[in-house]
């Protein structure tokens, strides 16, 4: 039986409430006669705290490496953590049996430094699986002209040695696909997998919590990280400019959490619609949410560097129509493609505002949007048939 070790450093808790893409690759590779063990870190990324794992009822084993941790996503001891992180990876796969494959996410660029040393030196196969892009993405939050391009220089060396090492790239994203590509020097095509979800799965869970919207109630929804990322405000600000237009009903249900959660509910003290802060919900109980909802939002900052991300995945099995002023082209392409939503420039407050007026407005509209966006889940986001691909990847490279 062919041995696959897969390295993430931000896996889930293993509580099967999440919707990891890294759990159903493990499972699907169980599932095709792989034996798999998920290589991973003792510090919940999400919770910021130590975590065990109940490994029994899962498919796969599971290796937890130990992590000092940190307080908070942008901070200098984040980036010790990994470090050590890293270094404790590399002391476990020289201590452990040589797979035939390892499967490695990056984010953390640590872990990539891992791998990519240990599979030149051991001539293991190795596929890179980008999820984000570092240092790119910390460069949002200080980014100096030339000053953040010399601080940042040893960490695109080191994303650079993971892409050159690396027999395959695959990305969540086209745009990622290409970063990849430009610095591997094994493969010429790469493979964009989005991370998707499981749309039988999705309305398995959305089925199974009972929730409850008055009759007459509009929900339009935002999903993910209160962070400088995700621009509630501008949300807020478009709503304030139509809300004397709307009708009685339309809420602004926000779910999530992160570092900017009290500065947005006091910004949102004075909206004009009511604006609900529900938290990080269990997934399944946030795709019951969304299942209720009439319109997503996609209020990505000026300048971020994600693409294709997870609630791209989940708006769209929800079957909902999207107002989405992230710049980037693949998902504003998407977006046109399949007539599933309306474009915004980055910070026009009135193109949202009106978006928003239309889509809360003319139902007809919110429908047929409605419909396509679930197409496009079908078509482009479900695991069963998308990560099929991944598979295939994997037993080239095994066999």
């Amino acid at each position: 039986m062919k041995k696959i070790y897969i390295v993430t450093q931000f896996s889930s808790d293993f509580e099967g409430k999440g919707n990891n893409r890294f759990n159903y690759l493990a499972g699907l590779l169980v599932r095709s006669g792989y034996e798999v063990e998920m290589i991973t870190s003792d510090f919940s990324h999400v919770k910021k705290r130590k975590r065990t794992v109940d490994a029994s009822t899962l498919p796969f084993r599971v290796t937890l490496l130990p992590e000092p941790g940190y307080p908070k996503n942008v901070c200098l001891k984040r980036f010790r953590s990994h470090h050590t992180f890293g270094k404790n990876l590399k002391k476990y796969l020289y201590s452990v049996e040589k797979p035939d494959l390892i499967y490695a996410a990056t984010p953390s660029l640590d872990v990539g430094t891992a791998v990519a040393a240990y599979c030149k030196k051991t001539g293991v196969p190795l596929i890179a699986d980008i999820q984000d892009l570092w240092p790119e993405a910390f460069k949002l939050v200080l980014n100096v002209p030339v000053v953040s391009d010399l601080i940042f220089a040893p960490m695109m060396r080191q994303a650079n040695k993971l892409y050159r090492a690396a027999d395959k790239i695959v990305a969540v994203s086209e745009t990622y696909k290409e970063r990849g590509l430009r610095g591997c020097k094994k493969d010429k095509e790469g493979l964009c997998v989005y991370l998707g979800t499981d749309l039988a799965n999705f309305d398995a869970n959305a089925a199974s919590f009972p929730v409850e919207k008055p009759e007459g109630e509009i929900w339009v929804a935002y999903v993910g990280t209160l962070g400088h990322s995700y621009n509630i405000e501008i949300i807020i600000d478009a709503l304030n400019r139509v809300g004397d237009r709307l009708p009685d009903g339309v809420v602004f249900k926000v779910l999530g959490d992160g570092p900017l959660l009290e500065h947005f509910k006091e910004y949102a003290g004075d909206c004009k619609v009511r604006v609900d802060f529900l938290g990080r919900l269990p997934y399944p109980e946030m795709t019951a949410y969304l299942k209720k909802a009439d319109i997503a939002v996609n209020p990505i900052a000026k300048g971020a560097a994600q693409s294709i991300i997870n609630k791209h995945a989940d708006y769209a099995a929800a079957g909902l129509p999207v107002v989405n002023t992230q710049e980037c082209p693949e998902y504003r392409n998407l977006m046109t493609e399949y007539d599933c939503g309306i474009n915004c420039g980055v910070e026009d407050a009135g193109a949202v505002a009106a978006a928003l007026q239309i889509l809360i407005t003319v139902p007809e509209r919110r429908r047929e949007m409605g419909e396509n966006s679930r197409r496009m889940a079908k078509e482009r986001f479900d695991r069963p048939y998308t990560y099929q691909k991944i598979l295939a990847e994997i037993e080239k490279l095994t066999h």
